[in-house]
Parts: C-alpha cells; sequence; structure tokens
C-alpha cells in the first residue's frame, strides 16, 4: 500500500508541475463560470418575483445550488473519456498496457494532480467571488459531510467518463458516443436544473441512476437538504447512498476494464 500510495502521489505531483506550466488555460475558467452563475442570477431572480419558494428552493438556496453546483463541476472535472480514446485510437495505450499499473489507476492519479492544481486556481477564486461579489450563502451545512460527498463526486465521475472511454475497445469512432453520453449526463446530473424540476416519472428514473451523483447529491448535501422522486433523506443518509452507489460504479468499471484488456489483448495477437 505504500508503494501504490507513493507511486499515485509521484504520478499527481508529475501531473500538477505539467499543468502549471500552463495554468492560464484553467484561468479561463474564472471568466467562463462567473458569467454562467450571472445568467443563473438573471433567470432566477425573475421567476422568483412575487414567490417564496419553487419546487421547495428558496432564491438564496438555487443561488447557492448553482454556485456550489459550479465549485463541484470545478472540482470533479474529468477529461479521462477524452484521453483513453485518443490513446486507443492512436495506438499509444499499448505503452500502458506493458505498465505494471493499471491505466485506470494512472488516469486517476493524474486526475488528483490536475484537479490539486485546480483548487487554488479555480475553486478558492471562484468560490470568493460568488461570497463577496454575488453575496451567495457557500457556508455547508455540515462541512464533514459535504467535503466527503465531493470526493466521491471526484471519484464518481471520473469512473463514468473513463467507462464511456472504454467504449473506444469496441467502437472505431466514439466521439459521437461520448458527446450524446456527456450531455445527457449533465441533464441527468443536475448541471443545468435541479431535478426536481423534472417530472416525477424521471425523477423515479433519475433516483436510480448514477448521474445525480455527480453533481446533484452533493449539492442538496452541501446545502443540507436531499430530496428527489418524493423522497427524503438525512444528510448522512444521503451520502450513505452516494458511497454505495460509488462501490457500484467501481466495480462495472473494473469489469469493463478487464473486458477491453482482453479485447485489446485478442486484437493484439
Amino acid at each position: 500500500m505504500r508503494r501504490l500510495a507513493a507511486v499515485i502521489r509521484a504520478i499527481g505531483f508529475a501531473t500538477y508541475k505539467e499543468w502549471a506550466a500552463f495554468r492560464s488555460h484553467m484561468a479561463a475558467s474564472l471568466l467562463v463560470g462567473p458569467v454562467l452563475f450571472l445568467v443563473q442570477v438573471f433567470i432566477w431572480h425573475a421567476m422568483f418575483e412575487g414567490r417564496d419558494t419553487i419546487n421547495g428552493l428558496t432564491y438564496p438556496q438555487m443561488l447557492a445550488y448553482y454556485g456550489v453546483a459550479t465549485l463541484i463541476h470545478y472540482v470533479s472535472f474529468d477529461f479521462a473519456d477524452w484521453n483513453l480514446q485518443m490513446l486507443v485510437r492512436s495506438g499509444k495505450f499499448v505503452t500502458f498496457a506493458l505498465r505494471p499499473l493499471p491505466h485506470w489507476l494512472f488516469a486517476l492519479s493524474q486526475k488528483i494532480g490536475h484537479r490539486s492544481l485546480a483548487l487554488w486556481i479555480e475553486v478558492l477564486p471562484v468560490m470568493a467571488l460568488f461570497i463577496f461579489v454575488f453575496g451567495v450563502n457557500m457556508k455547508p451545512a455540515a462541512p464533514g459531510w459535504a467535503v466527503l460527498s465531493i470526493l466521491l463526486s471526484f471519484l464518481m465521475n471520473f469512473m463514468i467518463n473513463y467507462c464511456v472511454g472504454l467504449t473506444a475497445f469496441w467502437l472505431v469512432r466514439a466521439e459521437g458516443v461520448r458527446r450524446v453520453f456527456l450531455l445527457l449526463k449533465d441533464v441527468s446530473a443536475g448541471v443545468f436544473v435541479p431535478l426536481t424540476f423534472f417530472p416525477e416519472v424521471l425523477q423515479k428514473l433519475l433516483l436510480f441512476l448514477p448521474f445525480q451523483y455527480i453533481t446533484y447529491l452533493p449539492t442538496r448535501v452541501y446545502i443540507g437538504d436531499y430530496e428527489l422522486a418524493g423522497i427524503h433523506l438525512t444528510i448522512a443518509q444521503a451520502v450513505g447512498l452516494q458511497a454505495a452507489a460509488v462501490a457500484v460504479t467501481a466495480a462495472v468499471m473494473l469489469l469493463l476494464y478487464g473486458a477491453a484488456m482482453r479485447r485489446f489483448t485478442g486484437v493484439g495477437v
């Protein structure tokens, strides 16, 4: 375990230093995130005119929802799907197949390093902007549970994207599948609107899909109130459900990875 931790730390640190040389690329999000949030402010200010709540959320809670969702996006941002598909299509994946470290662990280590850099380039500046410029209450209801839920969101987003990337072992051109899937993922995760705004039938379906655990659930945990499809959970219960979903998704990813490696070896032979 110590050796594995050292390997993960070394890969993460190397990725951190590599992206630090191009940190201006990340800094561009300091403009994109707040501008998109400002659009939400205008929309919901008009929607809440003469209303105290909409679908159980007050105006300050709605702003907090989008503020927290933006920060979670920065923390859990991932491009493992694109990177893996490029490696498979270019044939460079063979160099990783020969290494003793499975590629999914290498990719996860890279993400840890990449997002560690994003904490002080993207997350903290944007959070300060939301608090001091927009006046959004960004204080978590239960800091410990909120941090744990965001970490689980980090893992869930990586594993789902990595599973999408694994389709490249079966499809010649997986870019179209990737784009459609990622759009559906963002919609089902509650990135554009809280999932409680969907019809109840869809809410029940989304309850059993893994996408809500990327954005919607950790955002509601951060705010301190979880509800979907008429089901109310305490913060501890919501995080427990999220942890179970992450464990199931991890098992699925490992099964797909094993099948992809068998196919890769078979085609190579």
